[in-house]
Parts: C-alpha cells; sequence; structure tokens
C-alpha cells in the first residue's frame, strides 16, 4: 500500500530528534520557495540568511554541475583549481592588510572557533571578548563565548575565558546614554573588564559588525575605530565575525568597507557559496601565518564542491550594478518600513543598511514587546512572508534579509506584505485593549 504524504510526515516527525517544521520545501527560485501543497513563500531570509543570490542561482548551480562532472572532493593533501582560485579572490576582496586565507572549515562556528584559536596560538594569551548578544557558534567552544546565557545554560561549558561586554546598542543603551553624549562608553569601560572581569591575558575581540542573532544592532559611528584602537594599544587581536555581513548584504562587499575599519582578522561562511553549500574562511594579517594546518581542520572544510561554486558567487557579486542594487533595494525597504514606523507607534524602530534590516517591536511603555514579534511574523506568515525573530525567537526583532537579487518590484511587494500583516496585528491589539476587563470588575469564570 502506496503512503499518503500526511502518513509519511507523520512517520518523519516520528523519528525526528527535534521539531520539525510544518511544511515539506519542495522548489526554489529567486526570492521564491514553493512547498509540497504548491505554497509561495518569499524567502526574506535567504534561507538561513546564506542564500545571498536566492535559491537555486542559474549560473552558480551549473557551475556545479561543471564541478561534479571532474572532481567532487579532495582530500586536504592536495590543491584544486576551486579552492586555489577562491583563495586568490578572497584576498583580492578583502579589505587591505588581510592577505591570508584559512579555507578549512564548513560553516561560521568552526571558522569562528579557528579564528579564536589563531589569535591565542599568535599571542600567547587567553580570554576572547564578545558582545553580550554576539553569536559565536553552535559548537560546544563556540557555545560557551556566545553572549546569551541560554545557549550555554543547557550544558557543562569549560572555562574557556569568555569575557562579555555590552553592545554597542543605541536603542537600548547599556549605560542609559545618547550617542551624541555617551562618550563612546561601550568601548572606554572595556578597559574596566578588561582590568577586572578577565584572567588579564586577553587574546582578541571576537565581535559582529552588525549583530545578526541578536537583533540587528548597528554600532554608532565611531564605534569601530575606537575599538581598533583600543585593541591595538593592548595588543589584542579584533576579529570581524562577517558571517552574515560579507559579500553585498550591507550594500558594501563587506561591513568593514562599510564602517572603515580594517580587523586584524575576518571570518566569512553564510553567502560565500551563493546559493547554500556550505564553506566557510578565515582571512589574517600575513603575521598571522605562521599556523601549523593540522591546528585546525575538518574533513569537508574547503570542499572543492562548495569552492566552485563560491569562485561563481564572488563573481557574480563583484559585477557592475549588483551592490548598486543592493543599496537600491534597501533604500526602498528601509524608506517603506519607515513610514509604518509613523504610522503604528508599536514599531519601535527600523534599522539596518543594505538588505540587513531589523524591525523592533515594542510596547506602549517602550519595553521589548517579543509577543508583538511573534505575532507579527505569525500574520506575515500567513501572507506568505518568511522572517525570523531575533535571539533564537525569543528577541522583538523582526530579521529582515532577502536575497541580494532583489528587484524594487520584489521590495515594494514585500514592503506591502509587511503593512498588511503590521495592520492586523495593531487591529489584533487594540482588540485586546477594548476587551480587558477594567480595574474592579469582575472577571468572567474560566472553564476548566
Amino acid at each position: 500500500m502506496t503512503e499518503s504524504a500526511e502518513e509519511r510526515a507523520a512517520a518523519t516527525v516520528g523519528v525526528a530528534q527535534y521539531r520539525l517544521g510544518d511544511a515539506q520545501l519542495v522548489r526554489g527560485e529567486g526570492i521564491r520557495s514553493w512547498d509540497a501543497s504548491g505554497r509561495e513563500y518569499l524567502d526574506c531570509v535567504s534561507g538561513t540568511f546564506n542564500l545571498i543570490l536566492g535559491h537555486h542561482h542559474p549560473e552558480v548551480m551549473a557551475a556545479v554541475r561543471a564541478q561534479t562532472e571532474e572532481l567532487v572532493f579532495a582530500s586536504s593533501s592536495f590543491r584544486t583549481e576551486s579552492t586555489d582560485r577562491l583563495m586568490r579572490d578572497l584576498v583580492a576582496l578583502a579589505p587591505p592588510g588581510l592577505t591570508r586565507v584559512n579555507l578549512r572549515s564548513s560553516g561560521g562556528s568552526t571558522a569562528n572557533e579557528g579564528a579564536i584559536r589563531i589569535a591565542q596560538h599568535h599571542t600567547g594569551r587567553r580570554d576572547v571578548i564578545v558582545p553580550f548578544r554576539g553569536h559565536v557558534g553552535q559548537t560546544i567552544a563556540a557555545a560557551a563565548y556566545n553572549g546569551s546565557s541560554r545557549m550555554r545554560a543547557p550544558f557543562h561549558m569549560p572555562p574557556l575565558g569568555a569575557v562579555h561586554v555590552p553592545d554597542a546598542y543605541c536603542f537600548r543603551c547599556f549605560y542609559r546614554q545618547t550617542p551624541d553624549s555617551c562618550g563612546m562608553l561601550c568601548v572606554s569601560r572595556i578597559e574596566d573588564f578588561i582590568t577586572y572581569a578577565s584572567s588579564g591575558s586577553v587574546a582578541c575581540v571576537l565581535i559582529e559588525p552588525i549583530s545578526g542573532m541578536g537583533g540587528n544592532i548597528v554600532p554608532p559611528p565611531g564605534y569601530f575605530p575606537a575599538l581598533r584602537a583600543l585593541c591595538d594599544e593592548h595588543g589584542i587581536v579584533l576579529i570581524f565575525d562577517e558571517i552574515q555581513t560579507a559579500f553585498g548584504r550591507t550594500g558594501q562587499m563587506f561591513a568593514a568597507d562599510l564602517f572603515g575599519v580594517v580587523p586584524h582578522m575576518m571570518t566569512v561562511s553564510k553567502g560565500l557559496t551563493g546559493s547554500g553549500l556550505p564553506l566557510a574562511a578565515i582571512l589574517t594579517e600575513e603575521r598571522m601565518a605562521d599556523w601549523d594546518r593540522s591546528l585546525h581542520g575538518f574533513t569537508y572544510g574547503g570542499h572543492n564542491l562548495a569552492a566552485a561554486a563560491a569562485v561563481k558567487t564572488l563573481e557574480i557579486v563583484r559585477r557592475p550594478g549588483f551592490l548598486e542594487n543592493v543599496r537600491r533595494t534597501g533604500a526602498i525597504l528601509t524608506e517603506r518600513l519607515g513610514a509604518l514606523r509613523r504610522e503604528h507607534p508599536m514599531l519601535g524602530d527600523v534599522r539596518g543598511p543594505g538588505l540587513m534590516l531589523g524591525l523592533e517591536l515594542v510596547r506602549p511603555d517602550g519595553g521589548k514587546a517579543p509577543e508583538l514579534a511573534h505575532a507579527f511574523q505569525r500574520a506575515l506568515h500567513a501572507r506568505g512572508v518568511l522572517t525570523r525573530v531575533s535571539e533564537h525567537g525569543l528577541g522583538n526583532v523582526i530579521e529582515l534579509r532577502p536575497p541580494l537579487i532583489l528587484t524594487p518590484a520584489e521590495a515594494h511587494l514585500i514592503a506591502d506584505r509587511f503593512g498588511e500583516a503590521l495592520a492586523v496585528v495593531a487591529a489584533e491589539a487594540v482588540g485586546r485593549t477594548t476587551h480587558a476587563p477594567r480595574v474592579g470588575t469582575a472577571r468572567p469564570d474560566r472553564a476548566g
């Protein structure tokens, strides 16, 4: 007897060790994907922020198919044409001074671990400074450095020397200051953390130029120059985690270009292959090239098939007009969403450059409103728009990261649906307020 789709789904749910999504995706093209029922979605998170060229980009897929006819995999004892080319291309694109490439990781977590190892090896020091909301990764070591205690709480974490410091989060400043008068306390107070909270042996600062999972936090002008100066003063390696921001997401090739500061080291991954194959790289200064490759390496790091996709992806993002399109479509979304913010006070902030945007939902008193963020996400999903909620679903910021091939017409379509969804959430909020019991009146009996 042939199983129905519903029976197959139930059987799969029964064997999965974790909760599965409700729908089964079967096809994707550009910024759209379709599930088994034929429902269409606008993918406004680019898969998991990694499909910067959208689903099934024809040129990348052609490059992958061609590579499968020649050589899919090679041991790290050998060079291949694709990995050779990719390393040269990365150095050519990178900010000046980042002249060495470690291609032995297959994902952002292990690339960040590798960057920490290189910094510790180079400096002979131990501790790693990470912002409160920083997301380093999902391996046991990377998770030990994560800013969120939720990612550490269920596990026995070894004491790896994480030093967590307040983010440059102007909308909710830890120091209760404003950018025009704060004196950049989010940098200067790091001195106190080094003196009193560290082991006295700080190897590096590992920071996302724009916090991804942490709520799309964009530091104010002057933050990164001050942070680089502090690191130089103390001999600390400044590492930019550009897993989410690299290759055009901010409207510039790298967020380092956007902020005008060159780090000592950089990690890249998600967008590197354009259309979903796993690969990551660490870029370092020349002085960190004294490194035994056996200290950091994984079977599928530097995968030849993924490298072929990455070579084609970097060719595409370097083409004339590509970054201009990111800035143009990002400006459309920012303007349209900013207009919605003026209409709906629950939309407390719209922030981010290029196509890396965050929408912060707030309560009437300005407090965080994760319940509104989830209601907003549900309303968007009902309209076929895929988004994510910050802090692994526990935050109050809607993450908006459509593929960088977005057209102006598609940007307007997304903004229209955001407007429709926000109107629904606003109406529901008014309804709850209208029907809430008044103080001093009897509440209706609850069944059960």
